[in-house]
């Protein structure tokens, strides 16, 4: 046998593959023996919705699909909607948090989900709702969380806390091949949690862990290979994903012969790298059908890799108690014409193709599953007795499309434009007191980023079979043409602040994190001439606006500062900048400037430091307390027009 990363790939030749079966049987024995692996943690009722979770959706929860900006809301039911019509719907969802906002300030990742609108009791409020559409909800655990503010207790007891408090149902352990650590104290506050490891999970864990993402597998590019861990725990249940690639057939072929499942992940960190309409199709034709028989595909005979008829055309056996089941793709980019499998016709059975909905007629002494099938395309055999037919297939066939199976054939995959909102105007005739004048340009500027997964003023570029190179510095050259406007030398300060405050009482609809640093609602003594921070944009905005002002756009900030027309200040916080931009799914700021705090011991936080006019951080948006920061503040500007009197 050939073992690759976390799979079993298919024998080279294919005629080698009733032996190849028959040592894949006695390794799979010699291993649980070895292991002494019983499946009891499998077979507990709290744990039965592991075996039939195939759809598994990656949610961002600033994704303005998923909350709306505009109410602080979010918006569960639109959501799964989309996820049933495009997908065939989530049987669980992962609610990401913090990456890559994580690390601008000292908040840690269990402040992202204290955080969210409501707080915990908010988190809490938002799984009822999943529960009550039958969604099941992971939290994520980030163990490079090490340079931001430490709980009171460890990790481990923190994070057994939160499940236990907001009713999770399981954990994704980020970066981690297991969790073996945390499995004690989370046992403690609640019994029945899955952990699900990103890495490829070590046999010894299988036990106890009764998940792992397939991320990177090498399914093979003809016969797809052999999950290594569903095969030897049958109860494993796998979600596979290739989240920077464009094509997910291999992903949706090799879940569908191995009785799977798939990662939906379209809004990866930022950057949206959507499922084309054929890859979409797939799923839906897949998923009802991985449900109605999960049963099989957890505990009835797996045989892998039976013999089929046409060239690139594969298929899977699964036998049970009153049906037999044969998983079916076309793993070439031509249509597979012809017969394409034959099985024996027996009395009193009856054969259908599940996918397009039709049954098979019997001729003779065998029954044969005829092409065409789609380039990359797949299908279902189910054979069943009567009884079994009634009750399991009938409801199938009558779900089905009419006759042809749902493959798109295109694959493009549209890419949402990226479009920056507007800029409310404010002019005056000369720069005010404290304020720079600048001169109208016309010039390239330099803008620098470190290149992470949400990518700069567009998303990271996506690749068509690997996943882009990060955590490295891009240069990008924007041509800048810039009217004549006047800028703050420094940022706004606390005093300046306090002084805005007490002429208009400005409190924010949302006060979460509101100038969380100022005790008894007015900056302590010493810390008055600072840059203000703990603001979020909309918090910035109407400070300009009663001054007569507006934010500068990040290109105004990088010229003056670039020039010597304005300077940092007495402190380095990060700025704001009138620079919002959304994709329909994420919206992000520029900040410029750096700051004096910097999180260390991981490169997903977002940087820290003093930083030079051209470095600039893409910081995602998502609600006012999350948005309020304690080491980003703002400075104000104003076009300069000339006085025409």
């Amino acid at each position: 046998m050939r073992f690759g990363f976390g799979v079993i790939h298919a024998p080279d030749p294919p005629d080698d593959a009733a032996a190849w079966r028959a040592e894949l049987r006695r390794w799979r024995e010699s291993v649980r023996r070895e292991l002494d692996l019983e499946s009891r943690r499998y077979q507990r009722p709290e744990f039965a919705w592991t075996r039939s979770c195939y759809s598994c959706a990656m949610v961002m929860l600033w994704d303005e699909e998923f909350h709306d900006p505009a109410i602080r809301s979010f918006t569960v039911e639109s959501y799964l909607r989309r996820g049933v019509e495009q997908f065939g719907g989530y049987d669980a969802v992962v609610l990401w948090h913090a990456y890559p906002r994580i690390g601008v300030d000292e908040r840690n990742q269990f402040d992202f989900y204290r955080q969210v609108p409501g707080g915990l009791p908010g988190l809490r409020r938002l799984v009822d709702e999943l529960h009550g559409h039958g969604v099941r909800v992971f939290l994520d655990y980030n163990p490079w969380d090490v340079g931001t503010r430490r709980e009171l207790v460890g990790d481990a007891e923190a994070l057994a806390d939160l499940i236990a408090t907001v009713d999770a149902d399981g954990v994704f352990l980020d970066t981690m091949n297991q969790g073996r650590e945390l499995r004690a104290a989370v046992d403690a506050r609640r019994d029945g949690v899955v952990f699900e490891a990103e890495g490829h999970l070590p046999l010894e864990h299988l036990h106890d862990h009764h998940m792992s993402w397939g991320q990177w597998f090498d399914v093979g590019e003809t016969a797809p290979a052999v999950l290594r861990n569903r095969w030897v725990e049958r109860g494993h249940q796998h979600h596979l994903i290739h989240r920077w690639d464009r094509d997910h057939s291999d992903e949706v072929h090799a879940a569908w012969m191995n009785g799977a499942g798939v990662l939906v992940w379209e809004n990866v960190f930022g950057t949206w790298n959507g499922w084309s309409e054929r890859d979409r199709a797939l799923l839906r034709a897949i998923v009802p059908l991985q449900r109605a028989f999960a049963d099989l595909f957890t505990t009835g005979e797996w045989t892998p890799l039976v013999d089929t008829l046409a060239d690139g055309v594969y298929a899977s056996r699964w036998d049970g108690d009153d049906v037999r089941l044969w998983t079916v793709v076309n793993r070439s980019t031509d249509e597979a014409t012809g017969p394409l499998l034959s099985l024996a016709a027996e009395p009193g059975l009856r054969s259908a193709e599940l996918v397009s909905g039709r049954e098979l007629p019997g001729d003779g002494d065998t029954v044969t599953l005829d092409g065409p099938l789609p380039p990359r395309g797949l299908a279902c055999v189910v054979v069943a007795d009567a009884d079994a037919w009634a009750r399991r297939v009938t409801p199938l066939l009558a779900a089905s499309p009419d006759g042809a199976a749902p493959v798109a054939r295109t694959i493009a995959t549209a890419t949402p434009s990226i479009g920056r909102l507007p800029v409310a105007p404010a002019a005056a005739t000369s720069a005010p007191a404290a304020m720079a004048a600048v001169a109208g340009v016309e010039r390239d500027l330099d803008v620098v980023f470190r290149l992470r997964e949400c990518g700069t003023y567009e998303g990271a570029p996506v690749l068509d079979d690997h996943a882009p190179r990060f955590h490295h510095p891009v240069r990008e050259v924007v041509h800048a043409v810039l009217g004549a406007y006047a800028i703050d030398a420094a940022p706004v300060t606390n005093a300046e602040f306090a002084a805005f405050v007490a002429a208009t009482g400005y409190r924010p609809d949302d006060p979460g994190g509101f100038l969380r640093h100022w005790p008894d609602g007015g900056p302590a003594p010493g810390i008055e001439h600072l840059p203000v921070v703990n603001v979020d944009l909309a918090d910035a905005r109407a400070y300009a606006r009663w001054a007569g002002r507006r934010l500068p756009t990040e290109h105004e900030w990088q010229h003056a500062l670039e020039t010597g027309a304005a300077g940092y200040g007495n402190a380095r916080v990060w700025e704001w900048t009138e620079s919002v931009h959304s994709d329909g799914h994420t919206r992000f700021c520029l900040l410029k400037g750096g700051a004096d705090f910097t999180a260390y011991g991981s490169v997903w936080y977002v940087d820290g430091g003093p930083r030079p006019p051209q470095f600039t951080v893409k910081f995602i948006l998502s609600w006012p307390e999350l948005d309020r920061c304690s080491t980003v503040g703002f400075r104000c500007a104003v076009d300069l027009t000339p006085n025409e009197s």
